[in-house]
């Protein structure tokens, strides 16, 4: 399934990942993509309050992972200065990408040989300032959440 809205301030950002947050379950992987600054950490950030996570969530561009420990622990990777990288340790994020946590991953298109097959891509497109169109695509149990977003 696959569905366009468009957005028009940072409150609907917020409101589109408390929507996400309620349906996400262990082993949910989130794959996002879209131009520098068109609000892939903003909207990771706003997932992982969703999630109940108090700390300050940043993008992992340098480290390339970080862990944020909760109840349902978010495991947030960006895959920015991965591409046409390929001697990676695969295994090192396959494990947190199939664990017991939601798997958020920038720019997961340089890692797409290790996603797996079921997951919610959203192509974050930055319109202005204040604006962006989402393009969100899901199977499976991904088609619930995509449902449940309004247009």
């Amino acid at each position: 399934m696959k569905k366009t809205i468009t957005i028009h301030s940072i409150d609907a950002m917020d409101r589109l990942a408390q929507t996400i947050g309620q349906f996400l379950t262990p082993g949910s992987v989130i794959a996002l993509e879209g131009d520098l600054g068109a609000g892939k950490t903003t909207f990771t950030q706003f997932l992982g309050r969703a999630l109940g996570i108090d700390d300050t969530i940043n993008s992992p561009t340098f480290t390339l992972m970080k862990i944020y420990d909760n109840t349902l622990p978010l495991y947030h990777i960006d895959a920015y200065r991965l591409e046409g990288i390929d001697t990676l340790d695969d295994e090192a994020f396959i494990e947190y990408i199939d664990g017991d946590g939601v798997c958020v991953i920038e720019w997961y298109k340089n890692i797409e040989h290790i996603m797996p097959t079921d997951y919610l891509s959203l192509h974050i497109e930055y319109i202005d300032d204040t604006s962006r169109q989402i393009t969100m695509e899901g199977t499976d149990h991904y088609e619930q959440i995509i449902e449940n977003i309004a247009d």
